[in-house]
């Protein structure tokens, strides 16, 4: 028998990518990978295609590890990065997990930090479970929606421990976000070498600056 062109059941197809029969039949509604109907109209999926779509094996659910991922602007911020993780271990070892930690140094509007490539890779490799974050903030200021997304393509749970947000910490981070947004800005309008967007980044510059002082 030709192992290759052997039919499978959805069951046995999604254990043989590592996810559920739920996500294997969205995939096969959306086109992603073909399946053919047995007489009795049950789905059925040949071996040869199940390898193309995934050529290295996901790794099953219950052998996923679950990562808590801590984040700060900067060093002067080391006391609250600690706190974080001492607070993502704690709830994830009261709840039975096998965890590993990634901390990361640098602004929220950084998509290149060196934790959060790391997150991303494993995410897509297919070996983490759930992901655990104090606040939903601490992954990225924009886009962790596009994130939680790619964790709900790889079956990856999103564990939020706080949604309500930290006041203090949320206006320092923010300050922090918006004085680097600025400095972007300012390399590129200050090359223009217009005064009046001169004038328009020192004034932005000098807001955020009271903002923070007034804290």
């Amino acid at each position: 028998m030709d192992i290759e062109n052997m039919s499978l059941s959805i069951g046995e197809a999604a254990k043989e990518l590592g996810v559920s029969a739920k996500t294997l039949r969205r995939w096969a509604d959306e086109g992603k990978i073909p399946c053919e109907r047995s007489h009795g109209g049950q789905r059925r999926f040949q071996l040869s295609d199940i390898r193309r779509v995934a050529p290295r094996k996901i790794q099953p659910l219950e052998d996923r590890i679950t990562i808590n991922y801590a984040r700060v602007s900067s060093h002067d911020q080391k006391a609250d990065l600690q706190r974080q993780v001492q607070v993502l271990e704690s709830y994830s070892g009261s709840h039975g997990w096998q965890f590993e930690t990634i901390q990361d140094l640098g602004s929220g509007l950084n998509y290149k930090k060196k934790g959060l490539k790391k997150l991303l890779k494993r995410i897509m490799k297919g070996d983490v479970r759930r992901l655990v974050l104090t606040h939903k903030d601490r992954l990225l200021r924009f886009g962790a929606e596009l994130v939680f997304t790619m964790c709900e393509e790889f079956e990856t749970e999103v564990v939020i421990i706080n949604k309500s947000t930290d006041d203090t910490t949320f206006e320092n981070e923010l300050v922090t976000d918006m004085l680097e947004l600025i400095t972007v800005f300012s390399a590129r309008l200050y090359g223009s070498r217009s005064c009046k967007n001169k004038k328009l980044i020192d004034g932005m510059t000098g807001v955020v600056q009271d903002v923070a002082k007034n804290q």
